[in-house]
């Protein structure tokens, strides 16, 4: 960042911070902002359903998205050029992710305590990437600027007032989430003390953190490598917590040039790494009062073993897990020693391996969802599903379609950290 971009962003941070020091100041004794409520207060301020059908009606002037932030992009960092060094070098997974945020809200605005718990753990987590209040401000007016030029002239107020009120209700949520967070760091600086490649394309990594890193079985961190800064990218962490505090994460090289193959293939033991905040709901009830049902495709293990680490440490009486465990070939199971070990020491558990490719490689054959709707009645049980997308999306399709009640299914979002669109539309972007 050169010398006068470098003034231009502290002058910005430095007026917004005299800001709200000024507004605290002359009105101490004001009602909290919805921005400082917890995401059910903010949920009851404010009722999206007018705004959700203002623009799904509008959609057509904004679609495809790509064009929409492509344009929302180049007007902030015209106006403010400094913002372009806090970003990656590429923007393809930026633009992505912000596409799909765009379509949870718009999907989801009907329902406002959803948004506002969604953005919440946005907010907590966009703390890493050194965001601030004022940065929303920016997002803010160029997001108008991108309205007008994906609209034309065909832009109109209602449009434009519709969309900012819904950006303001997800920033107000997103604020008050982070500056609850303010007590804990907003990343951890990790080392890597060992790293293993399973397979060319897949290694294990363990970590561990200069302060003690929070985190429940099932839950997955942010990883950023110094090789490519300001680039993070989200990993399944594959243990409970361990008296030691070393984390484990299991690492499929995805496509060349990314975190993945940095990750994989130019990583070595003592390099640095940061951590986000561990995020996700794929944890187990503080009282197990159900046998469980685990589904993981890939290296979906890592979560999957997690929760075996937990089980095992609470030893659940009289409860009962099975795991199926899917593999494109034997070859793919790359952690069988530890899957073995559980076995041997977990009475409980059942393990139903499915190899996708070819029948008489292994016990089972076929797709998971397949083999798990083979297996019997899972309606009385709690699922964790962790894997692919596509067979997260059919293992889930097929268990609801089995009447085992949507919320006793957990699984993270199939696209990342924000889920994937279900607005046809969404999908022809």
């Amino acid at each position: 960042m050169g010398g006068d971009a470098y003034d231009e962003y502290h002058a910005l941070l430095a007026r917004q911070d005299a800001m709200r020091l000024r507004q605290q100041l002359r009105s101490p004794a004001r009602q909290p902002s919805v921005a400082s409520a917890g995401p059910r207060e903010a949920g009851r301020a404010y009722d999206g359903s007018a705004d959700r059908r203002t623009i799904t009606r509008h959609l057509p002037l904004v679609t495809p998205f790509s064009d929409l932030i492509a344009h929302l992009y180049e007007a902030m960092f015209e106006r403010h050029p400094y913002l372009r060094g806090l970003f990656p070098d590429s923007m393809e997974f930026q633009q992505a992710h912000l596409e799909r945020a765009f379509w949870y809200l718009i999907e989801h605005l009907d329902r406002p305590d959803e948004v506002a718990a969604f953005c919440a753990r946005l907010g907590r987590d966009h703390r890493k990437l050194g965001v601030r209040p004022v940065h929303y401000e920016v997002f803010e007016a160029a997001l108008a600027e991108a309205l007008h030029r994906s609209a034309g002239e065909r832009w109109t107020e209602e449009l434009e007032r519709a969309w900012l009120r819904m950006l303001r209700f997800a920033v107000e949520a997103m604020v008050g989430a982070a500056d609850e967070a303010l007590a804990e760091p907003p990343y951890w600086n990790g080392t890597v003390t060992d790293h293993q490649l399973r397979r060319p394309d897949l290694a294990v990594l363990r970590v561990r953190t200069a302060e003690p890193f929070p985190h429940r079985a099932g839950q997955y961190a942010h990883l950023q490598s110094p090789l490519l800064p300001h680039t993070w990218r989200p990993y399944s962490l594959a243990c409970a917590p361990r008296p030691d505090g070393e984390l484990e994460f299991h690492i499929r090289r995805t496509g060349p040039g990314g975190v993945s193959e940095a990750l994989v293939a130019h990583t070595r033991v003592g390099d640095p790494l940061r951590l986000g905040p561990a995020q996700g709901s794929m944890t187990l009830d503080d009282r197990l009062t159900r046998d469980v049902l685990i589904v993981a495709g890939g290296t979906g293990w890592a979560t999957a073993k997690a929760l075996l680490d937990e089980l095992a440490v609470r030893r659940p009486h009289g409860r009962r897990t099975h795991l199926f465990l899917g593999a494109r070939t034997l070859q793919d199971l790359y952690d069988t020693a530890a899957l073995a070990e559980l076995e041997k020491c977990l009475p409980w558990l059942r393990v139903v391996p499915v190899i996708g490719e070819g029948p008489g490689t292994a016990a089972e054959d076929g797709s998971v969802a397949d083999a798990v709707a083979r297996h019997g009645d899972w309606s009385g049980h709690l699922a964790y599903v962790s894997g692919p997308p596509s067979m997260v999306t059919a293992t889930v399709r097929r268990l609801t379609a089995m009447n085992l009640p949507a919320d006793r299914i957990r699984h993270d979002p199939v696209g990342g950290t924000v889920p994937l669109p279900s607005h046809p539309a969404a999908t022809d972007q």
